[in-house]
């Protein structure tokens, strides 16, 4: 059934400007009943107040957005995530849209413009793509693969590196210096890697890369 009313946001993003910024674009046609500033809060949040959209950002501390995506999904289904991101390589986009269960993804860059198109088309029970990045998923698609079913449990390109790198006892911000990447975003990886992988400490971190042959003992 259509909603003629405003449609009732959660807003979660660890930059307490960047969430103002997204509530005054939000604000014609949006309640933002509340706000979140990491995975674990959002999360709650969600469970308790059963907003109609969850406007998430990937790269939040703690748990991070796809794990937090994944739990929303589970804890409160009839909530609608909405992934906002700096990131548009394909293996976000794809886990995002497949594992993570996001019902649409939003580059930050394209925010302005179409969040708000994007909040409506969620709610609406649509799909939404970043114009940036919808061509990655047509492009997977057209290659016959799915964005669901067989990326559940398996790392991605970029977080097997990082599992890599913290075998071979590399602390976060070596991760970020030798990949290139920020603290902020190295912590996101090794901490969606703990969630997905059930993996509760860097010791287990370093028997998974070690079984799967991500490096070697000498």
């Amino acid at each position: 059934m259509e909603d003629h009313g405003r449609i009732r946001v959660l807003l979660a993003d660890d930059h307490r400007i960047f969430r103002e910024a997204l509530r005054m674009l939000l604000a014609n046609e949006c309640e933002v009943i509340a706000e979140a500033s990491d995975g674990e809060q959002a999360v709650a949040l969600a469970s308790r107040l059963k907003p109609q959209v969850v406007v998430m950002d990937i790269g939040m501390r703690g748990i991070g957005g796809l794990s937090a995506a994944r739990r929303i999904a589970k804890e409160a289904p009839s909530s609608k995530v909405l992934m906002l991101s700096e990131y548009q390589e394909e293996e976000y986009v794809l886990e995002a849209l497949g594992e993570a269960g996001a019902a649409g993804y939003v580059v930050k860059t394209d925010a302005s413009a179409e969040l708000l198109s994007a909040v409506r088309a969620v709610n609406a029970g649509r799909q939404y793509l970043s114009p940036t990045i919808a061509p990655i998923v047509l492009a997977r698609l057209r290659n016959g693969a799915t964005t669901n079913g067989s990326r559940a449990t398996s790392p991605t390109r970029r977080e097997r590196e990082v599992l890599k790198l913290i075998a071979e006892g590399a602390t976060t911000k070596e991760v970020a210096h030798r990949l290139g990447i920020s603290v902020k975003t190295a912590q996101a990886h090794r901490d969606n890697l703990k969630q997905k992988l059930e993996l509760r400490s860097t010791a287990a971190m370093v028997r998974y890369a070690i079984k799967h042959k991500l490096t070697r003992i000498d």
